[in-house]
């Protein structure tokens, strides 16, 4: 007997309490928290522990950093009890290792795919080994700047085999979710989805329709396997 896979959900870039609710209320595993500065969609470090204190049990909030110091990092998950990090900028395996505590806590590292043909050159097999340490390897485009790019690179460039759990980001919305979670389900040890943009009114402010709208096609996608 075969069982379908279910594809975790991570909300990010989340600013409001009635955000949090609502990506809790329609089941999202995890939630992001942007403390990058420079983002419309960034919060302090306090704002995103006063944020992640309202969630249940075994959602995980995540906060994304971006060529942060590694006492930052630590500074900022110590506050949130639980949490785990996302690097989004130009870190090292060893920065990231040594901003996580050295395994203390849990880490995500981005890898930032080109938007045009390219994207078959980039090494994803030699990346994730390279950040062998990292929980997973989030799959988001290469754009100028830092701290996500809601564009959507070419997935059926990417490599068929990853020895690694993926995290696919990058452009997704309700509309498209499904069709990568199709291309890259078989392609590494689990996939899950990371959206922001694809459910949102404005920059920050989240739709709590198109959130549940985004997890509804990601379970819809999950029950074809």
């Amino acid at each position: 007997m075969t069982h379908a896979a279910r594809t975790r959900i991570k909300i990010c870039g989340l600013t409001r309490e009635q955000d949090v609710d609502a990506a809790v209320l329609a089941g999202a595993d995890a939630v992001g928290f942007v403390l990058y500065p420079p983002s419309p969609r960034a919060v302090s470090a306090e704002r995103a522990r006063q944020l992640a204190e309202r969630l249940p049990p075994f959602v995980t909030p995540v906060l994304l950093f971006v060529n942060e110091p590694a006492a930052v990092v630590q500074a900022a998950l110590r506050g949130v009890p639980g949490g785990m990090a996302q690097f989004h900028g130009d870190e090292s395996p060893a920065h990231c290792w040594e901003a996580s505590g050295q395994g203390a806590h849990r880490y995500m590292r981005a890898a930032r795919i080109p938007l045009d043909a390219t994207a078959a050159d980039f090494d994803l097999v030699k990346y994730a080994s390279d950040y062998s340490r990292a929980q997973a390897i989030l799959l988001d485009a290469h754009v100028d700047g830092y701290g996500g790019s809601g564009k959507a690179f070419n997935w059926s460039l990417l490599p068929t085999a990853v020895d690694a759990h993926l995290v696919l980001s990058g452009g997704l919305a309700p509309a498209n979710v499904g069709d990568g979670i199709r291309r890259l389900r078989t392609a590494a040890k689990s996939l899950a989805v990371d959206v922001s943009s694809g459910v949102e009114a404005s920059k920050g402010i989240k739709d709590a329709v198109k959130i549940r709208e985004f997890v509804a096609a990601v379970r819809a996608a999950d029950a074809e396997a």
